[in-house]
C-alpha cells in the first residue's frame, strides 16, 4: 500500500471487480482504504477518483434523499459483498473447558489422589497371606467378600467429585449462557435512524448494510463508517480512536469521514455507509486484537525469517508494549469482576479454609500417631515387610479422612451463591425493566445511600404539553383561542417552531383509539409542535416549503448554549433568524417584543424583569418550563459574519413565551416515599428553572415544606464550593450536600462534581454509595463515577448507555426502588446461606475431628461428607439465593460497605444451632447403641460393613441439617421462619429432593455410602430429632442479642480482618474501574495503531533508506503512551491519526519527534 499511485490501486481493483459481482461501482477494498484516510486527504481521494459524495452514492447505487429500497434481495447482496455490521463475539467456553476449570481446585485434587492410592492399595494382595497378624490393634473378624470391597470407598469418593465438578461446570456453562443472552438482548436494544425507499426507519444496529443512507443526530454512537452527505453544525468527539479530547467539527467539503465507535457530540445530518462490521475502523483494530495470540507468534516467527534486522530491533519493543500490557489487562480484567460482596467473600471464605487446613492438619497428625504408638509401642508389634500394604492403606484411610474434614471444612458453595443469586437477580430484573450490564451493579445498588436523580423523563412522564402562554402582551392560562391571535404574530409564530426544530422530531397520529398522539424525536420540541396543532395550524406544510437541505446554518442545540436558531434565507436574500430556548436566557437577548398587533415594540430592561415577576416566575411555580420563541432579520449583504455566535444571537424580538407542562408520573411519589423510608436520600439535578425544579421536587415528596434544606442553582453552587483561586475543594462540598435536595440550571459538570464529592466525603461515618440517572451524552462522566449509573433505555443516548451499569427499559423512577430492592436481596440471600453454611461447616468439622481422635474414625465417611457437602454448598445455594425479594426490605437503612458479613444474630443462630446438633450427635456417638440396642459402631475394623450405630448418626446429622435451611431463611432473628416459604418453589423443591435421596442413600446406598438400611422406630427419631432444631430456633430467637456481649466481638473481629485491607482495594478499584472502562478503549486503539504503524514505518524505513533511528524512538513514544494512557494530552498522539494517512511522509516526520 506504500506509494502505489492512486491509478495503479484503481486499476488493480478494477480487475478484481469481475470476480466481486461488478454490481456496484466500488468494491469493499477501495472503500476500506478510503475510509483510512483522514480529512483534507480523504476530500482529494473523493474529488480524484469519485467527483463527490453523490457520486459516490450513485455508485452504491443510493439516493442521498430516498435511502435504500429495501429490497431483501438487495439487502442479502450487500450483505454478502460488504459484509455484515457485526463484530463477531470470542467464542464462549465449552463445556469441557468448564470442566476442566472445575477440575483445578485444590482440594478436588487432594480427594482424587487420596482415592486412587485407595483403589490401588485395595487391588494390592502381597503374596503369603500373612496379614491376620499385622495389625491385631483394630482387629476385627473380616470375611472375605468385605475385604473385597475396599475399593468401593476410592471409587464412591471419585464418583462424588465427578459430582461436584459437573455441578459447578454446570453452573459455570449456564451462567455464560445468561450472559451472552443479556449481551444480545442489548445489541438487539440498540437500534439506528436510517432513511429506506424514503421512509425513516429504526432498523438493530446488525442490520445496517453498505449504501444506507444513516441520520445521525446528538448523543448518537455511530454504528458503522461513512462519509458526510448533509447536515449542520456536526461535532464528534473522536477520542476513542485517536485520543485527542477535542471535538472535530465535519463538514461535506472539509472532512466528511464519520468513523464508527466515535460520538455525536454536537449537530445532526445524514451520512452515507461505506464500511461495516470488521471492515470500519472499529472492526478493523478489533480483528488486529482478536487475531491474538498464536497468530502473533506467527507473525513474530515470519518476521524473524523475513527481514531479521528490522524484525530484530522490533522485538523489545513490540514485548515492552505488547507484552506487559497484555498481562497487566489480564490482571485487571480479573480484578474487576470482583465486586464489595465478593471481595469480603473471598475474605471470609479464606479464613475459613486456613481454619479448616489446620484442623484437617490436627486430625491426621493425631490419627497416624495414635496408630503407630497403639501398634508398634504399646503391643510391641515389628513392622514386617509383608504388613507394609496394610499399613500404608491405614494410613491412606487417615489421610482421606483429614482430606475429607478440609472438604466440609472449606465452603466453596460461596462464590457459587453469590453467582447464582445475581444472576437469578439479574434475570428477574429484566422484568421490572432494569437491565443489568454489570452483575456487581445489581448487589452495590442494595447499599445504595444517595440517588442524584434527573427530572425531566425520570421523575415526570416525558410528555410535555404548552398549558400556558403569553403572547401579543396577553397572558393566557390555557391555549388561545386562534381567532384572537394577530395573523402576522400566528405566521411568525408558526414559523419559527416548525422551522427551528429537528426535522425529526414529529407528531404522529396515535397507535390505538382514543390513546395520545404519539410524540416522536425531542419531546420540548414534541410539546412546541403540539402547540402549533392545538392552535388548529400545520407545521408539516411549512416544513414542506423549507426542506432541510434549504436551512442556511442552523447553530444546534448544547448544553451550553441551552438554546437553538436556525438561519433561512428568505425570497428577497435578506436573512432570517429563528431562536428558542430557556426563557431567561433568551429574554436577556430580547430587544423588542411583538404587541397585540404583531407590530415589534421596544422590550427594556425592567421591562424583562417586570415580565419574569408577572409571567415567568408564577409558570415556574406551578412546575412549567418555560421556553421563549424569538426572531431576528439580517440584511442581505453585507452577509453576517455566522461564526461570531455572540453578535448573531442578540438583539432579537421575543415572539412569545410558553409555559410547558411535564407532568410527574403517578407512581414517582410513593417509590420516593419508599427511597426515604429506606434509608436513601433523594436529590433532583436538572437543567430547569429553579423555580420549575423545586415546585415539581414538592410535587414529588423529595422536599416538604417547612424541612431545612437547600435548594440552589448551579452558578451559586459553583460559588459555594470552589476557593479564591477558583479550585474546589471538599470541605466547601460537606458543607453542602447533606442538605442539598435540589441542584438547578446545573451542567453536566456540575452534576460530575456532586456525585465526586458526595463519593469523597468523609462527612459520614459511612462512606456515601451514589446511584445516578443520566440521558445525556453529557451525563456519562456522571454516570461512570457513580457507584451505580442508571441510563434510560428509551430517551437515554447511546453514549449514556455505554457508560452506564444498569439500563431502565422504561425510563421509569420507580424501577430504581426495584433495584435497590434486589440489590439488597440479594446480599440478604447470601447472608441466610453464610448462616446456614457456616453451621455445618462447624458441626461436620468438630464431630470428623473428635471422633477421628477418640475413636481413630470419623463417623462422617468420606462419601457422606461429600454428599452433606453438596446439599450445604449447591443445593442449599440453589435454595437460598433465590428467595424472592419482598417489601419489608425497604424498612430498614441500607448496610453500610463495612458491615460485617455475619452479624451478631446471625452468630448467636450459627453457635446457638452447632451446640444443639453437637449435643445430639456426641450423644448419639457415646450412648447411641444402648438407646437403640444395637451393635456400636465404635472402633470398627478396616473393611467392615457399615453399622446402623453410624448410619443413625450420619440421617440424623442430615435431617437436622435440612430442618436448620428452614430456620436459615430468616437472618434478622424473625420468629416466623416460614412466612413466604410457598413464594419460593425451588426452595421447596429442593428440600423435598434432598430428602427424597436421603431415604435413597440410607436405604439403598450400602456399601458406597457406608450406610445400612434402617427401621421405621428409628428413621422417625432421626426425622424427631431434626424437627427439634424449629423447636430449638424459637428458643435462640427468644435469647435478646444485646444480653451476648461476647458475640459482638466475634461479629466485629470478622470485620476487623476483612475491611482493612477490602476498603484499601476498594479505593484502587474506585479509580480503576472508571478510568480502566474509560481508557480500555483507547488503549486497544492505540494498540492497534501502534502495530499498524510500526508496520507501516519499517516498510516505510527500508523503502526510503532514512534513518531507522527516528521510527523506533517514535515508536518508544507511542509505547511509553500506551502504558500511561492517563498521559492522554501528550502530542505524539498527533500523529496516530496521521500515520494512517500518510505513510510516505511518516520517517522524517518520526525522526523530527523523536
Amino acid at each position: 500500500m506504500g506509494d502505489m499511485t492512486n491509478s495503479d490501486f484503481y486499476s488493480k481493483n478494477q480487475r478484481n471487480e469481475s470476480s466481486h459481482g461488478g454490481e456496484f461501482g466500488c468494491t469493499l477494498e477501495e472503500l476500506r482504504s478510503l475510509m483510512e484516510l483522514r480529512s483534507t486527504e480523504a476530500v482529494v481521494k473523493i474529488k480524484e477518483t469519485y467527483g463527490d459524495t453523490e457520486a459516490i452514492c450513485r455508485r452504491l447505487k443510493t439516493s442521498p434523499i430516498e435511502g435504500l429500497p429495501g429490497t431483501a434481495p438487495d439487502l442479502e447482496k450487500r450483505k454478502q459483498i460488504f459484509g455484515q455490521n457485526f463484530i463477531p463475539p470470542k467464542k464462549p467456553k465449552t463445556f469441557l473447558q468448564l470442566v476442566w476449570e472445575a477440575l483445578q481446585d485444590v482440594t478436588l485434587i487432594i480427594l482424587e489422589i487420596a482415592a486412587i492410592i485407595s483403589l490401588g492399595l485395595s487391588f494390592y494382595h502381597p503374596p503369603g497371606e500373612s496379614q491376620e497378624g499385622c495389625a491385631t490393634a483394630q482387629a476385627g473378624s473380616e470375611d472375605e467378600g468385605e475385604a473385597e470391597a475396599g475399593w468401593i470407598e476410592g471409587a464412591a469418593i471419585l464418583l462424588s467429585v465427578i459430582c461436584v465438578v459437573l455441578v459447578t461446570a454446570f453452573n459455570d456453562w449456564s451462567k455464560e449462557k445468561q450472559f451472552r443472552g443479556l449481551q444480545s438482548r442489548i445489541e438487539q436494544e440498540q437500534k439506528f435512524t436510517v432513511i429506506r425507499a424514503g421512509q425513516v426507519v429504526q432498523i438493530p444496529v446488525a442490520e445496517i448494510v453498505v449504501g444506507d443512507i444513516a441520520q445521525i443526530k446528538y448523543g448518537d454512537l455511530l454504528p458503522a463508517d461513512g462519509l458526510f452527505i448533509q447536515g449542520n453544525d456536526l461535532k464528534i468527539d473522536e477520542s476513542s480512536l485517536t485520543g485527542e479530547s477535542d471535538q472535530v467539527r465535519k463538514s461535506v467539503d472539509k472532512d466528511p469521514m464519520l468513523l464508527s465507535g466515535t460520538h455525536v457530540m454536537e449537530g445532526s445530518g445524514r451520512m452515507v455507509v461505506t464500511a461495516v462490521g470488521v471492515n470500519s475502523q472499529t472492526g478493523i483494530i478489533f480483528t488486529l486484537l482478536g487475531a491474538g495470540g498464536e497468530e502473533e507468534e506467527k507473525k513474530d516467527k515470519k518476521a524473524k525469517q523475513q527481514d531479521g534486522a528490522a524484525a530484530m530491533e522490533m522485538q523489545p519493543l513490540k514485548s515492552a508494549e505488547g507484552g506487559d500490557a497484555d498481562d497487566k489487562k489480564k490482571a485487571n480484567m480479573h480484578k474487576k469482576e470482583k465486586s464489595v460482596l465478593q471481595g469480603k467473600l473471598t475474605k471470609l471464605a479464606v479464613q475459613i479454609g486456613k481454619a479448616g487446613l489446620v484442623m484437617s492438619a490436627i486430625t491426621v497428625i493425631i490419627l497416624v500417631l495414635y496408630f503407630t504408638v497403639d501398634t508398634f509401642v504399646v503391643n510391641k508389634k515389628p513392622w514386617l515387610p509383608e504388613c507394609t500394604p496394610v499399613y500404608v492403606q491405614y494410613f491412606v484411610k487417615f489421610f482421606i479422612i483429614g482430606v475429607t474434614v478440609l472438604v466440609v471444612a472449606v465452603p466453596e458453595g460461596l462464590p457459587l451463591a453469590v453467582t447464582i443469586s445475581l444472576a437469578y437477580s439479574v434475570k428477574k430484573m429484566m422484568k421490572d425493566n432494569n437491565l443489568v450490564r454489570h452483575l456487581d451493579a445489581c448487589e452495590t445498588m442494595g447499599n445504595a445511600t444517595a440517588i442524584c436523580s434527573d427530572k425531566t423523563g425520570t421523575l415526570t412522564t416525558n410528555r410535555m404539553t404548552v398549558v400556558q402562554a403569553y403572547l401579543g402582551d396577553v397572558h393566557y392560562k390555557e391555549i388561545p383561542d386562534p381567532s384572537s391571535i394577530n395573523a402576522k404574530t400566528m405566521e411568525l409564530l408558526v414559523n419559527a417552531i416548525a422551522i427551528n426544530s429537528a426535522y425529526t422530531t414529529k407528531i404522529l397520529p396515535p397507535e390505538k383509539e382514543g390513546a395520545l398522539p404519539r410524540q416522536v424525536g425531542n419531546k420540548t420540541e414534541c410539546g412546541l409542535l403540539g402547540f402549533v396543532l392545538d392552535l388548529k395550524q400545520d407545521y408539516d406544510a411549512v416544513r414542506s416549503q423549507m426542506p432541510e437541505e434549504k436551512l442556511y446554518k442552523v447553530y444546534t442545540f448544547n448544553s451550553v448554549r441551552k438554546s437553538m436558531s436556525t438561519v433561512i434565507k428568505l425570497p428577497d436574500e435578506s436573512f432570517r433568524m429563528y431562536s428558542k430556548g430557556a426563557s431567561e436566557i433568551v429574554l436577556k437577548k430580547c430587544c423588542k417584543i411583538l404587541n397585540g398587533s404583531g407590530e415589534p415594540r421596544v422590550f427594556r430592561p425592567r421591562d424583562r424583569d417586570e415580565m419574569v415577576k408577572k409571567v415567568i416566575e408564577p409558570m415556574a411555580c406551578d412546575g412549567l418550563r418555560t421556553i421563549c420563541v424569538a426572531y431576528r432579520d439580517f440584511p442581505s449583504s453585507p452577509e453576517p459574519d455566522w461564526d461570531n455566535e455572540n453578535d448573531i444571537l442578540n438583539d432579537l424580538t421575543c415572539i412569545c413565551v410558553v409555559g410547558i407542562e411535564d407532568p410527574v408520573r403517578p407512581e414517582v411519589p410513593e417509590a420516593i416515599r419508599k427511597c426515604q423510608r429506606a434509608g436513601i436520600t433523594v436529590r433532583m439535578v436538572t437543567g430547569d428553572n429553579i423555580n420549575t425544579a423545586r415546585a415539581i421536587a414538592i410535587k414529588c415528596g423529595i422536599i416538604h415544606p417547612g424541612e431545612d434544606f437547600l435548594c440552589i442553582e448551579g452558578k451559586e453552587f459553583n460559588q459555594r464550593i470552589r476557593n479564591e483561586k477558583g479550585e474546589i475543594e471538599q470541605e466547601r462540598i460537606d458543607k453542602i450536600w447533606p442538605k442539598l435536595r435540589v441542584l438547578a440550571r446545573s451542567s453536566p459538570t456540575d452534576k460530575h462534581t456532586l456525585v465526586k464529592g458526595i463519593i469523597d466525603s468523609t462527612h459520614t461515618e459511612q462512606r456515601q454509595v451514589v446511584a445516578v440517572t443520566g440521558d445525556g451524552t453529557n451525563d456519562g462522566p456522571a454516570l461512570k463515577k457513580a457507584d451505580v449509573g442508571f441510563a434510560m433505555g428509551i430517551a437515554g443516548t447511546d453514549v449514556a448507555k455505554e457508560a452506564s451499569d444498569i439500563i431502565l427499559t422504561d425510563d421509569n423512577f420507580s424501577s430504581i426502588v426495584k433495584a435497590v430492592m434486589w440489590g439488597r436481596n440479594v446480599y440478604d440471600s447470601i447472608s441466610k446461606f453464610l448462616q446456614f453454611q457456616l453451621t455445618v461447616n462447624v458441626v461436620a468439622v468438630i464431630v470428623a475431628f473428635t471422633g477421628a481422635c477418640i475413636t481413630q474414625d470419623s463417623p462422617l465417611k468420606a462419601v457422606q461428607m461429600l454428599w452433606v457437602n453438596l446439599i450445604m454448598d449447591t443445593f442449599a445455594s440453589l435454595a437460598l439465593a433465590t428467595e424472592p425479594p419482598t417489601e419489608t426490605l425497604l424498612l430498614r437503612k441500607p448496610y453500610g460497605r463495612n458491615k460485617p458479613l455475619i452479624s451478631r444474630t446471625m452468630m448467636k443462630n450459627i453457635l446457638g444451632h452447632a451446640v444443639y446438633q453437637l449435643t445430639l450427635i456426641f450423644t448419639l456417638l457415646f450412648v447411641g447403641e444402648k438407646m437403640f440396642e444395637i451393635d456400636s459402631g465404635r472402633n470398627a475394623p478396616l473393611h467392615s460393613p457399615p453399622s446402623e450405630h453410624y448410619t443413625i448418626i450420619f440421617n440424623t446429622f442430615v435431617m437436622m441439617q435440612l430442618f436448620n435451611e428452614i430456620n436459615a431463611r430468616k437472618i434478622h432473628g424473625e420468629r416466623n421462619v416460614f412466612d413466604g416459604i410457598f413464594r419460593n418453589p425451588i426452595f421447596c423443591t429442593i428440600v423435598l429432593g434432598t430428602f427424597a435421596i436421603q431415604i435413597v442413600i440410607v436405604q439403598f446406598g450400602g456399601k458406597p455410602f457406608s450406610c445400612s438400611p434402617l427401621q421405621l422406630d428409628q428413621w422417625m427419631w432421626c426425622i424427631f430429632i431434626g424437627l427439634g432444631e424449629l423447636v430449638w430456633g424459637q428458643v435462640i430467637a427468644t435469647i435478646p442479642t444485646s444480653r451476648l456481649k461476647f458475640l459482638k466481638e466475634a461479629g466485629r473481629l470478622t470485620q476487623k480482618e476483612e475491611i482493612p485491607e477490602e476498603e484499601l482495594n476498594e479505593d484502587v478499584e474506585e479509580i480503576d474501574h472508571a478510568e480502566r472502562e474509560l481508557r480500555r478503549g483507547q488503549i486497544l486503539w492505540f494498540r492497534g495503531l501502534n502495530r499498524i504503524q510500526t508496520q507501516i514505518e519499517v516498510v516505510n524505513t527500508f523503502k526510503s533508506g532514512a534513518s531507522f533511528q527516528g521510527a523506533l524512538r517514535r515508536q518508544s513514544s507511542v509505547t511509553s503512551q500506551s502504558q500511561d494512557v492517563a498521559n492522554l494530552s501528550s502530542p505524539s498522539h498527533v500523529s496516530l491519526s496521521n500515520a494512517l494517512s500518510s505513510p510516505t511522509s511518516l520517517p522524517p516526520a518520526a525522526a523530527g519527534q523523536g
